[in-house]
């Protein structure tokens, strides 16, 4: 892993972006021509760009990197032993790189459809967990020999294992079990799963309803903007500034909030044909059924993105992006640099617009 530490330059992007075209500022390192200035601008097309919102940062990946950018924390902001989640950190960027290949293009059963999916959101959450373990960290105070604090593996494995264990319960388990408390009282195997799923996705929207209202993670809401922004802006191929990136929504279509309420949504056709179960077949055909729900919304939320300009996928998109509204925050200039920084240490190693469709596979869901 290599290791950064660097105030970002706001304007150093659009820089180099107009050097690698000959000096052109009018055009960015794609090809692409900037367009008119708008508030909430769309990018038009796709790109194999992934990422995430993290604590005080971002994470970004592409086809065979991925970088995560955090601003640290000023010394005096530290001195009541941590920093205050509604404060937010004011000190420099500090970025951290890795190299990364999938193995869906190292073994070509992995790239077939639904399976492709899983393979892609095992990598993505690997990626994700070790991202917010780097931003965790980089929030701590020095111990007193002036030594990065770290969080011991054991603690950051456990919360990872509690972290998936509550999902699967709160999303899967629960509204099975619920339901199926009132059994005998359900005239046929048709309205038990309705009604299952309607408690499911009413769990899901009050669980996103809720967090959304924590101010602890408002920051992290905004970053998860900021990385929207971000994405949208080279996609959309205008050079990389906090205040190009300012001009794009902070709802994408591949965002993973739109992916979850896909995965409510399939799960009904998923588990239609097995009707009313006992208890323990429930439940264990809601945990076994899991990757084949992701699988399929994968492919889905894939459509939906090589779609996106298409009158019935912005449709359907719709609900998603609505959602996106609690998940997201609009950013400020600072938190838009730390998405950029990530991003760029990501385009100094491969450029997106260059990717072949075998390195596409398994980048086209999360944004």
């Amino acid at each position: 892993m290599s290791e950064v530490s660097a105030d970002h330059d706001h304007g150093r992007n659009g820089g180099d972006a107009a050097r690698a075209n000959g000096g052109d500022p009018a055009r960015h390192r794609n090809g692409a021509e900037p367009t008119a200035a708008a508030p909430t601008m769309e990018a038009p097309r796709d790109l194999p760009i992934g990422g995430q919102a993290v604590l005080e940062g971002v994470m970004m990946r592409g086809v065979s990197t991925w970088a995560v950018a955090v601003r640290k924390p000023l010394p005096e902001q530290l001195e009541g032993g941590e920093l205050d989640p509604t404060e937010g950190a004011k000190g420099e960027i500090e970025i951290f790189t890795e190299p990364f290949e999938s193995s869906i293009k190292r073994h070509r059963v992995l790239r077939l459809p639904i399976v492709r999916g899983v393979v892609a959101l095992f990598e993505s959450m690997k990626i994700g967990f070790r991202a917010l373990g780097i931003s965790a960290n980089a929030q701590l105070a020095d111990d007193e020999q002036g030594e990065a604090q770290e969080i011991g593996g054991a603690t950051w494995a456990g919360t990872i294992v509690f972290a998936l264990l509550f999902a699967v319960g709160l999303f899967f388990l629960l509204p099975a079990g619920l339901t199926n408390i009132f059994k005998d009282d359900i005239p046929n195997s048709f309205v038990f799963l309705v009604i299952e799923k309607l408690v499911r996705i009413t769990i899901f929207l009050a669980y996103i309803w809720l967090i959304s209202r924590m101010r602890d993670l408002q920051r992290v809401f905004e970053y998860h903007g900021a990385e929207h922004k971000t994405i949208s802006c080279e996609e959309a191929g205008l050079p990389l500034t906090p205040e190009n990136a300012q001009r794009f929504s902070r709802l994408h279509p591949r965002c993973g909030t739109s992916f979850l309420l896909i995965v409510m949504i399939v799960a009904i056709f998923v588990f239609a044909p097995l009707g009313k179960l006992d208890w323990q077949w429930l439940f264990i055909s809601r945990v076994v059924g899991i990757p084949l729900v992701a699988g399929i919304a994968f492919e889905v939320i894939k459509l939906f993105g090589r779609n996106r300009t298409k009158t019935w996928a912005r449709a359907l998109m719709w609900p998603g992006l609505q959602l996106q509204r609690l998940t997201t925050r609009e950013p400020d200039l600072s938190q838009l640099a730390v998405a950029i920084a990530a991003l760029s240490a990501v385009l100094e190693r491969e450029d997106p617009g260059e990717a072949t469709d075998d390195d596409k596979v398994g980048m086209e869901v999360v944004a």
